[in-house]
C-alpha cells in the first residue's frame, strides 16, 4: 500500500472517529436533558461524606476496630450534615416518621458483629448494592445460633445517604472485605471453618475475595472453606459497559441529575431507593474483573484452591443475569461439591398465562438434568396445577433426578421469586407478608397491597409489587445449616423427616 493511499485511509478513519465522538456527545447531552425530568434532588442526594473509609487507607496494618471507628465518624458527620436541612418528605431521614432503628434497637445500617467465647467457626456476610447489613440479618442469626463468629460489614457508601455511592469505588469494598476476613481468622484461629456469604453485589465480592486468596500465598488473605451466594451478581447487562459515560455533563449544575439513574423517595429505612450511575459502573467493573480472574485461575492451575459454592438463584431476576450464573460461573468453577439451586416460576399461578413468552420459556433454556460438574437443584411445582413444590436434584456427574417433597408451597398470588426476595423469610419485620416485630422499622413493605387509581403514585407500582420475601426461606436456611454443626434451622418439615443430604 503506497503512502498516499494510507494517508487517505487514515484521514477517513479520523473523520469517522470525530463524527462518532460528536454523535456520542450529542446522545449523552440528550440523555442529560432527559434526566432533568427526574424529581428534585434533596440533601441526601448531595451530602458529601468526607470520612468514609477508602482503599488507600486500609493497608494490611489497618484493622477491624479502626474501620468501626471510621464508621462512627461517618455517622456523626451524617448527623451534622443533615442538621438544619429541610427533611420533610424525606421518609427515612424525616425524624417525625421514625423509620429505621427504634430507640434502644439495633441499627442495621451499621456494621454488625458477634464474637462468642468459643467459636466453632467464622462467617463473613456481604450485603448488596444500595443495601445494608439488614439484608443478611436472618442468615447471620443462623450462624450465630451455630456458634460462629460473625461479621456483617457495612460496605463504604451504604447505610447513610444515597450520595455516599456517588464517589465510592469497588476497591473500597474489597478493602473492607479483607479487613473483616483477617479479623475473623484471628478470632477463631487457623483450624476453624471460615465461610463467606454474599448477596447480589456482595456475592461478586465474595467470589473475588475467594479468587484473590487462591492466587495469593499471603497469610493476610485467609482462604474461605465455603461460599454461600444469594442472587449472585455475575452479569448485569451489556449496557452497563457504557454507563460510565452517562454522567459526562454531571459536573455542570444544570445537568446534576444525570449522575442518577433513578431519583425516588427514600421510603426504605435499610436500602436506598435512589440509584446513582456510579453504582452500576462499579458493579460492572467488579463483575468484569471476576469473570476474567476465574479464567486466569483455570489457566494457571490455581482454581483447585477455590472453595465449593452453594448458590441460590431465582429463574426470573431483573437485576442480574441468571444465564450468566449458569454459563459464566458454574460452568467454569472447579468440581468440588458445588451446587446451584434454581427457584422456578409458579406454573400453577392464576397469573401464569399472563407471563411473557420470554419469562415463561426462559427456564426451559437453562441446563436440564445432568450430567454436570456440579449438583443442580430445581424448586418446582409438583404438578402444573399444584402450588406445592418439590425439590428435583441431580448430583454431579449423574443424570437421574432425586425428587423430594418439601411441605412448602407457592402463595397463590406469587408468580415468581425476585432478585431481592431470597434472604428474607415471610416473617421479616420489614419485607415479610406476616411481619414479626422483632426488628420493627416503622414500616412493613411486604404487606403493602395496591388498590387505587393508576398514575397517582410517585413510585412505580411495579417496584412496590416486587416480591420482597421468600416463601421458601425455611428451605434455603436448612440447606445452609447442613454444613454447620449445631445449627438450628427454621422449624419446617420436609417430607415428614429431618432435612439432610449425604454429599
Amino acid at each position: 500500500m503506497d503512502t498516499e493511499r494510507l494517508r487517505r485511509l487514515s484521514g477517513r478513519l479520523l473523520r469517522l472517529l470525530v463524527w462518532f465522538a460528536i454523535l456520542l456527545a450529542l446522545l449523552l447531552l440528550a440523555l442529560a436533558f432527559e434526566s432533568r425530568k427526574q424529581p428534585d434532588l434533596r440533601r441526601w442526594h448531595r451530602l458529601p461524606l468526607q470520612n468514609e473509609a477508602v482503599a488507600r487507607d486500609m493497608r494490611e496494618a489497618y484493622d477491624w476496630s479502626q474501620y468501626l471507628r471510621a464508621e462512627e465518624t461517618v455517622f456523626r458527620e451524617l448527623s451534622q450534615g443533615m442538621h438544619g436541612a429541610d427533611l420533610r418528605g424525606g421518609y427515612r431521614y424525616d425524624p417525625a416518621l421514625r423509620l429505621g432503628a427504634q430507640p434502644g434497637g439495633r441499627d442495621w445500617n451499621r456494621s454488625q458483629q458477634h464474637f462468642p467465647a468459643q467459636a466453632r467457626g467464622a462467617v463473613l456476610l456481604l450485603h448488596g448494592l444500595t443495601d445494608s447489613p439488614y439484608s443478611l440479618r436472618h442468615i447471620a442469626a443462623l450462624y450465630e445460633r451455630a456458634g460462629y463468629a460473625v461479621i456483617v460489614p457495612r460496605l463504604p457508601g451504604h447505610g447513610t445517604v444515597p450520595a455516599g455511592l456517588l464517589g465510592v469505588q469497588w476497591q473500597d469494598w474489597r478493602a473492607v472485605v479483607r479487613v473483616a476476613a483477617r479479623e475473623l481468622r484471628a478470632r477463631v484461629g487457623p483450624d476453624r471453618p471460615f465461610h463467606v456469604v454474599g448477596y447480589s453485589n456482595g456475592a461478586a465480592l465474595a467470589l473475588q475475595y475467594a479468587m484473590d486468596a487462591a492466587e495469593s500465598d499471603e497469610a493476610s488473605l485467609p482462604r474461605p472453606d465455603r461460599l454461600v451466594l444469594l442472587s449472585p451478581m455475575i452479569g448485569i447487562g451489556r449496557t452497563a459497559a457504557v454507563s460510565r459515560l452517562l454522567p459526562l455533563y454531571g459536573s455542570i449544575p444544570y445537568f446534576e441529575k444525570s449522575l442518577w439513574l433513578e431519583v425516588q423517595p427514600e421510603f426504605n429505612p435499610y436500602k436506598y431507593n435512589s440509584f446513582p450511575v456510579n453504582g452500576v459502573v462499579q458493579s460492572h467493573l467488579l463483575t468484569s474483573l471476576i469473570q476474567a480472574q476465574l479464567l486466569r485461575l483455570q489457566g494457571s492451575g490455581a482454581a483447585g484452591k477455590l472453595p465449593p459454592i452453594l448458590a441460590f438463584q431465582s429463574v426470573l431476576d431483573s437485576t442480574v443475569s441468571t444465564r450468566d450464573v449458569v454459563d459464566r460461573l458454574f460452568a467454569h468453577w472447579p468440581a468440588k461439591g458445588s451446587e446451584l439451586v434454581l427457584f422456578d416460576i409458579n406454573r400453577a399461578s392464576l397469573l401464569a398465562p399472563m407471563l411473557s413468552h420470554s419469562a415463561s420459556g426462559f427456564a426451559a433454556s437453562l441446563p436440564g438434568e445432568g450430567p454436570h460438574a456440579y449438583r443442580l437443584t430445581w424448586i418446582v411445582n409438583r404438578t402444573p396445577g399444584s402450588l406445592d413444590v418439590d425439590e428435583r436434584s441431580v448430583a454431579a456427574g449423574e443424570s437421574a433426578a432425586r425428587v423430594r417433597r418439601l411441605g412448602l408451597a407457592f402463595p397463590g398470588s406469587v408468580y415468581s421469586l425476585s432478585h431481592v426476595a431470597l434472604p428474607f423469610p415471610m416473617h421479616d419485620s420489614l419485607y415479610g407478608l406476616q411481619p414479626h416485630a422483632d426488628a420493627d422499622s416503622g414500616i412493613h413493605l411486604g404487606t403493602i397491597a395496591l388498590h387505587g387509581e393508576r398514575g397517582a403514585l410517585v413510585v412505580g407500582a411495579d417496584q412496590l409489587m416486587r416480591l420482597n420475601y421468600n416463601p421458601f426461606y425455611p428451605y434455603l436456611e436448612a440447606r445452609i445449616a447442613e454444613s454447620l454443626p449445631g445449627a438450628q434451622a427454621s422449624d419446617v418439615v420436609f417430607a415428614g423427616e429431618a432435612f439432610s443430604r449425604t454429599p
